[in-house]
């Protein structure tokens, strides 16, 4: 295998949960968070409450799918590319047909 399963593990675990793929998905198609979004606006546009938004990022950076920057007083957040590439060929590698 040519990925780390505890990691693979960790991460597949972070994405089992709904709030955390609809963040997922706002942070990629969104069109206002092109350039990372907000705990504010992440809660805004899927009608969360802000701390619950604020765990589920904290879940998914610790996880390393999601990267944040501070800007000023905010924190922006978006997926990290290399992340999503390496959870999909894992899956890939695992459900191939040998």
């Amino acid at each position: 295998m040519s990925f780390d399963e505890e990691e693979l593990a960790k991460q597949l675990w972070a994405l089992g949960d709904r709030a955390r793929l609809k963040i997922l998905g706002l942070l990629s198609t969104g069109e206002d968070c092109k350039n990372g979004c907000n705990v504010s606006q992440i809660a805004e546009k899927l009608g969360l409450a802000q701390p619950t938004v604020s765990h589920h990022l904290r879940v998914l950076r610790q996880a390393g799918i999601i990267e944040n920057k501070k800007r000023c007083r905010d924190v922006f957040y978006w997926i990290k590319p290399s992340a999503a590439v390496a959870i999909v060929a894992a899956l890939e590698e695992i459900l191939a047909d040998k």
